[in-house]
């Protein structure tokens, strides 16, 4: 065992059943040895002052685009974007990247192009596709959280959706691991655009994906989860029609191995706000009114909504229709068409203080936000055993922040690719100052203006993260 290293804070919060209080945090070979319920600043490796110190964030919905659409994003710059947010942990999606993850070659091709890329920890969803049920107990064993699916179109061919039948043999393979399952739970329903009307209105764009179409695939999502229960957990991803609210209850009270995420978007943004012309709010489903966001909101601090993530999903200023960032539309193209833009919102690594900005109004607490979005998304993602609380044996995974500071999301905050966002320029409170993954310190804003050795911009100049298995 390695010399223990000692982080320290006047304020610190192990996990969502705690008080917030002085306590020093000894880290060996990346693990929490142990404990001391007291501030004990002499000597340490990094003492946070009246900082809040608290677990990692576990971001389990990332679409980090590698291999094959880096021009989108990358994982160098998805897990700075990470570092950046306080997020110790993300789990990437299947789709985007090419190949697909849907098979065990595709499987270790993401994770053989992330080595020597990773500022934080990072593992995978797999992806289930028409005809490659056979694949996925393989892809299990192989180190898979578990697998994505579509009802509806992806929007890449290269991971189409499935219906009930390939959902049956996919299930049927999952059973015999227990492996979890992940929709995004969107149906047609014979909903179209008007084309009478202006594209680059937002409310065009939202008429076409009425609420209906998450209705109508979380009933097929609660049927196929009642069928395989209890050996198949289902998942419904970004949850955004509170129209699905009372379905989704009756599941849950009926025992159902069901759980449920929204994201940051649809609880801080509504649809009145959003501009013309302005896709960076473009999202699939998409956001909806402030009503729709109250009642999301009510379902989070019942319980009812399990967990919170970004749902990165970023691309090219040009597939936004969007000319900012050095993006050149094609030729045809109508600036700002909310219809034949890309849907996805770029937000990895500014959730934390989004969430805790909005929610303090709401009554959330410090321990909810450690609930939802450290606690929760690492259940979900299998990783409980080593992420999502500070404790014994545990990675020692940590987020340094000041939830009073005001936060202004400019530019030079952005880390992601393409600075393209709805937050870009928004105020809230909360500012991330240090995060550590297994013991050691990958960001820190006091760093930001060396360029040496060790440090960049507030980086460490050596990746740290490593490929959860």
């Amino acid at each position: 065992m390695s010399q223990e290293a000692a982080f320290t804070s006047q304020r610190v919060l192990l996990n969502s059943g705690a008080e917030v209080g002085p306590a020093t945090i000894y880290v060996s070979d990346g693990k929490v040895t142990r404990i001391e319920r007291e501030y004990r600043p002499e000597g340490a490796a990094l003492d946070a002052g009246s900082r809040l110190l608290m677990p990692g964030v576990v971001d389990g919905h990332v679409h980090i685009n590698q291999p094959g659409r880096t021009q989108w994003e990358g994982v160098v710059t998805a897990s700075h974007a990470a570092a950046a947010g306080g997020v110790t942990t993300i789990i990437d999606m299947p789709l985007n990247c090419i190949p697909s993850t849907v098979t065990v070659d595709a499987y270790q091709q993401k994770r053989d192009s992330f080595q020597d890329g990773m500022w934080v920890d990072v593992g995978t969803w797999g992806g289930v596709v028409p005809g490659n049920a056979g694949d996925l107990v393989a892809m299990l064993d192989a180190g898979a959280r578990g697998f994505k699916c579509f009802l509806c179109d992806s929007g890449v061919d290269e991971f189409p959706p499935v219906n009930e039948d390939q959902l049956r043999l996919a299930m049927t393979e999952l059973k015999k691991r227990n492996g979890r399952l992940l929709f995004h739970a969107e149906m047609d329903t014979g909903a179209s655009v008007d084309t009478a009307q202006d594209p680059t209105s937002y409310s065009t764009f939202l008429d076409s994906r009425p609420p209906n179409m998450e209705v109508k695939a979380i009933d097929l999502v609660i049927k196929m989860c009642r069928e395989f229960a209890p050996h198949v957990p289902c998942h419904i991803v970004h949850l955004s029609a509170a129209d699905a609210l009372p379905a989704i209850r009756a599941a849950k009270a009926e025992g159902l191995p069901l759980t449920v995420e929204t994201c940051f978007h649809y609880l801080t943004i509504n649809a009145e706000s959003v501009p013309a012309c302005s896709t960076e709010y473009k999202c699939c489903p998409p956001i909806r009114s402030e009503a729709n966001r109250s009642q999301l909101w009510d379902a989070l601090l019942d319980g009812t909504i399990d967990m919170v993530v970004s749902d990165h999903s970023p691309c090219t200023p040009d597939l936004k229709l969007h000319p900012c960032c050095g993006g050149d539309l094609a030729a045809d193209a109508v600036e700002g068409d909310f219809v034949k833009a890309w849907g996805g919102i770029a937000s990895v690594g500014i959730g934390l203080p989004l969430l805790w900005s909005e929610g303090q109004r709401r009554g959330l607490t410090l321990q909810d936000v450690v609930r939802l979005i450290c606690e929760r998304t690492a259940v979900h993602s299998g990783i409980a055993d080593r992420k999502g609380q500070i404790a014994v044996g545990r990675d020692a995974d940590f987020v340094v922040w000041a939830p009073e500071q005001e936060n202004r999301i400019t530019v030079d905050k952005l880390h992601f690719r393409n600075k393209l966002t709805p937050y870009q320029e928004r105020s809230c409170s909360g500012l991330v100052h240090q995060t550590v993954v297994r013991g050691t310190v990958v960001y820190d804003t006091s760093k930001a203006a060396e360029d040496n050795e060790q440090w960049a911009s507030g980086f460490s100049k050596q990746p740290h993260g490593q490929w959860i298995e």
